[in-house]
Parts: structure tokens; C-alpha cells; sequence
């Protein structure tokens, strides 16, 4: 039932939309335009750092080489100061396998850059052990375009609540606009005015079905995308999300797998732990796009090697665990063993850049977020040009009351 215009219930509503949609415009502007631009960076990228990305394959029979005697060269390009944590392997013959150093630093820090000591990444050829190039992410574009959108180029101790609030409040706005956005009878007048733009009318007018209508058109994805954005910035949200879904507000427990300290005796001569982590993984888990490898960082943390099923998609991949020492494996987890809870947080990320829909599911996201950073931008235009409008009437009034007391004391006279 459409609200009536003249009741408490809707200028509360309408005082919700118009105040909320100004505390958070600044905000939501900035991280909707710069989740625009992160969306391709994959594609993007690609392109840029072709020469470390990507080498001449061999002869198929051509094996790579072992993965430590990879990481030895990857290593000695980054320097000894920046040990490397993570790796990954691509399937795929014509990629460079990517070994990354990344080290937190201050944890009070106010800023990004000051929040990270390094982060920098070294690219090998897998078949002849060559050192294709480096990437200081640090410095890196896409990766500075991910910081702001992620914490306002803040460190995420500070940023990150901004924009979730920020983000929080544009939720709660666009609820509110769709309320508005219900017309008052289902003419036909009312119904071109609620789902076309009027492309040819006047500026106010078009500004206003930019406004009303594309965000009418966006909103559900612009929900979609706003709520997977929440579950990286509240805890709260993200178990409230897991209840939601699973009905319990326990979750199984994560898998706990440690390393007999070993640390005193030599690894094995015939392989390394790494290398026999590895092929065993390429054994167990087949037919995927690359594999992560994390290596260890304490004396008792394993092998971790995260087998990804699709090509740049992070959430359905399943994981085996390896004892640093001996190459042993000590266990498995599947993503089809997981809940339905557990499975909506592991896809959180490629729902919100869009990465979960393929192609059409990114260039949807993109231009949903250019509408999410259009709607402040139109909407304190309309604020403006009626707040403008009352003033220009408030003064016209005073005018008015002269000229109409003119008017009665010639008709007095006369």
C-alpha cells in the first residue's frame, strides 16, 4: 500500500534518505568509483606486466622444475630481508609462477603504507628457473586503487570501520529511496516516471530520473555487493550472516594441522618437503586452473597447498596440509564438505567484485558501482536545487504582501 505523502511515516522516511544519503556521499563516491576500477585489474594487469606474467612454453614434454629450486631464484631477486611466504603455481604453461614476500608492519599505523613493511612479489619461469621480473605491489596502481576502497588508503585498524559505517548508511538509503521510489497510483504517468529516464527533459528533470529510476534498475545488485562488502568490515555481521544461513551460531572448527618440531634435522635428500607437497597435490586435486602454496613462517605451522578450481576465482578451492619437515601429508579440507555458511563467507570476495558471474558478472558489478557513485552525486543536486528553490521562495513572499497592499489602497482610492 503506497504511503501517504503528507504522513509522519514518510517524512521520516524521506528525512532518512536525505540526511543519511549526505552523511555518507563523500564515502560511498569514492569507494563506488574505485571499485569500478579495481573490477578489471585481473584483465588489466594482464596486459601491463605481460613480460612478467607470461613466458614461451617448451615442448610439451617439458616438466618444470622442482618448486624450492624455483623459490632459491625467486629468493635471491627479492633479497634475503624479505623472505618468501606464499606461492603460486599455475597450471596454465604460458604463466610465470609468482612467489610473494609480504610482511604487516606497524599495527597502530595510520596509514596503508605505514600498516606494511613490504609486499613485492617475484615472477619465474617454471621451466627455466629465470626470473622474469618483480612487482613492488606496494607502488602497484590497482593496488593503491584496493586500499582505498578497502580503508580510504588508511590501515584497516582505522579505515576499515569508516567504510563499512559509510556502507552501513548506503544500505539503509537505498532501502529507504526504494520506498520512495513506489509510486503513489500505478497510472500510466506514474509508471513512465518511475521506470524511464527522459532522456530529452530539461537538466532537473533528467537528474532526477538518473536519480530515481537507475536506482530503482540497480538495486538489488547494489545491495548484493554492499552487504558482501559488510562481511569484511564487522565480525558481527559476518556470524549474523553464518546464523542466518546455517541456523546455528556455531561453526566447525577450523582445520588445525601442525608441524612436528623438527627444525634440527635435515629435510629429506631425495626431495624437499615443499617439492613432495606440491606433487602430491597435483596428484589429488587434478583438472584445476593453479595452486597456492603457503609456506611456513614458525617452526610448527605446515604446508598449506589450496587447489583452485576456477580461473581467478578464489572461493571453491579445497586445501591439503603438509608437515614442513618430512613432506607428510596431514590432512585434507574439501569445499564440498563444507556448510552452506561456510561456503557463503568463502565466496564473499568474488561476489563482490563480481568474479563469481564470469565476465558478465564483472561488467554487471562495474556498472553498478558507477551508478552506487552517481546516486550521492544526483541526489545532493536534487537537495541543492530545492533547498535553492525555498530560499528563492522565502524571499519572493515580503514582495508579494507589498504589492498586494499596493493594490488594495488604489482600489481604496479609486
Amino acid at each position: 500500500m503506497p504511503i501517504n505523502k503528507k504522513s509522519t511515516i514518510n517524512n521520516i522516511i524521506t528525512w532518512l534518505h536525505l540526511w543519511l544519503g549526505l552523511i555518507s556521499g563523500i564515502i560511498v563516491v569514492i569507494v563506488s568509483i574505485t571499485g569500478c576500477i579495481f573490477t578489471f585489474q585481473k584483465e588489466i594487469s594482464s596486459l601491463i606486466y605481460e613480460e612478467e606474467l607470461f613466458v614461451t612454453p617448451p615442448s610439451p614434454s617439458t616438466q618444470p622444475l622442482p618448486i624450492s629450486e624455483l623459490k632459491e631464484s625467486a629468493q635471491k631477486a627479492l633479497g634475503a630481508d624479505q623472505p618468501i611466504n606464499y606461492v603460486t603455481s599455475y597450471t596454465d604453461r604460458n604463466r610465470s609462477w609468482e612467489f610473494l614476500a609480504y610482511k604487516a608492519g606497524d599495527p597502530n599505523a595510520i596509514t596503508f603504507p605505514e600498516s606494511i613493511d613490504y609486499y613485492e612479489s617475484a615472477f619465474v619461469n617454471p621451466y627455466t628457473g629465470q626470473v622474469t621480473g618483480k612487482i613492488n605491489y606496494m607502488h602497484d596502481f590497482f593496488i593503491i586503487v584496493k586500499y582505498i576502497h578497502w580503508s580510504l588508503y588508511l590501515s584497516t585498524k582505522y579505515g576499515q570501520p569508516i567504510v563499512g559505517w559509510g556502507t552501513l548508511i548506503f544500505i539503509i538509503s537505498l532501502i529507504t529511496g526504494l520506498i520512495m521510489w513506489v509510486p503513489k497510483r500505478w497510472s500510466r504517468f506514474e509508471k513512465n516516471k518511475a521506470f524511464k529516464v527522459k532522456w530529452k527533459a530539461r537538466w532537473k528533470r533528467l537528474n532526477y530520473d538518473l536519480h530515481n529510476v537507475l536506482g530503482f534498475y540497480t538495486i538489488i545488485i547494489a545491495l548484493i555487493l554492499g552487504l558482501s562488502g559488510l562481511l569484511y568490515s564487522f565480525q558481527w555481521f559476518s556470524k549474523a550472516a553464518y546464523a542466518t544461513v546455517t541456523l546455528s551460531t556455531e561453526a566447525p572448527p577450523f582445520p588445525s594441522y601442525t608441524s612436528e618440531d623438527r627444525a634440527t634435522e635435515q629435510a629429506s635428500p631425495e626431495a624437499l618437503p615443499i617439492d613432495q607437497a606440491l606433487a602430491h597435490s597435483k596428484h589429488k586435486f587434478q583438472g584445476v586452473t593453479r595452486y597456492g602454496i603457503s609456506i611456513p613462517q614458525t617452526s610448527k605451522a605446515p604446508i598449506t597447498v589450496s587447489a583452485y578450481n576456477r580461473h581467478e576465482v578464489y572461493y571453491d578451492y579445497d586445501a591439503a596440509y603438509f608437515d614442513q619437515y618430512s613432506g607428510e601429508e596431514l590432512g585434507q579440507s574439501l569445499y564440498k564438505n563444507k556448510n552452506a555458511g561456510q561456503k557463503l563467507l568463502a565466496m564473499k570476495y568474488d561476489i563482490h567484485v563480481g568474479a563469481i558471474g564470469g565476465i558478465w558478472g564483472k561488467i554487471i558489478a562495474f556498472l553498478v558501482s558507477l551508478v552506487c557513485a552517481s546516486l550521492p552525486i544526483t541526489g545532493f543536486i536534487i537537495w541543492w536545487g530545492k533547498k535553492k528553490k525555498t530560499k528563492k521562495k522565502g524571499k519572493r513572499k515580503p514582495a508579494s504582501r507589498q504589492k498586494r497592499k499596493k493594490e488594495k489602497e488604489v482600489a481604496y482610492t479609486v
